[in-house]
């Protein structure tokens, strides 16, 4: 009987260590996180601005909601490592000096891609979980969720990542798993290997033109 008990016991404080060791290094994630400031503030600011958007609806012109999410698009999202992201190996190759205009056209097709797909108000809310996923590089995984009166949900999670401007999305992951980055990378791959940057800039705009009805060339 003492054996049994001795053993017991020695398997319970086995299993407490093993328990406590495995959660120090999330806890070390959460204390950098806290230190880093909150990876939910950014996206918050832009659930605000996507909802202000729809509550304007497509009877305020298309170019006025661009304009206005702007400033939200860019505070977020880093453009600039969302487009090597997406862009990929080819990224280093690309002549520098077409970068610039690359980027412009970049950031004009992401926020027309925001200001096409929210455009219309009937009760939405969006949630924004508190709970934040390490994914142990230093990137943590914010989720949102939009509700409809119906009760259907859309799901979209941003990846974030801690940089010189503080926490940034650098993929935004529709339905919790479609990767827009991985998306984007097998669109601009072909058209980069059969035009070069000047071929992507094109489709771009053309995109940019399509989801504004014409309003943004």
């Amino acid at each position: 009987m003492h054996d049994t008990t001795t053993t017991r016991r020695r398997a319970l404080r086995g299993l407490a260590v093993l328990t406590s060791t495995a959660a120090i290094p999330w806890l070390r994630v959460r204390a950098q996180i806290a230190a880093a400031g909150d990876p939910t503030a950014p996206i918050r600011r832009l659930d605000d601005a996507l909802l202000t958007a729809m509550r304007s609806g497509r009877t305020t012109p298309f170019g006025q909601r661009f304009a206005a999410l702007v400033p939200a698009i860019e505070q977020t999202i880093d453009l600039d490592d969302v487009l090597a992201l997406s862009v990929g190996l080819q990224w280093s190759t690309l002549p520098d000096d077409q970068k610039p205009s690359l980027r412009a056209a970049f950031l004009r097709y992401t926020v027309a891609s925001y200001a096409a797909n929210f455009d219309n108000y009937s009760g939405q809310t969006f949630q924004l979980s508190p709970s934040i996923r390490s994914l142990g590089n230093g990137d943590v995984i914010v989720r949102t969720r939009i509700v409809a009166t119906d009760g259907s949900v859309r799901k979209l999670d941003y990846r974030m990542r801690n940089g010189p401007a503080g926490w940034k999305a650098v993929d935004v992951l529709e339905d919790g798993s479609i990767s827009r980055v991985a998306v984007q990378r097998s669109d601009f791959r072909d058209l980069l290997e059969s035009g070069g940057v000047p071929a992507l800039m094109t489709a771009l705009r053309q995109k940019v033109v399509t989801l504004s009805g014409g309003m943004l060339a």
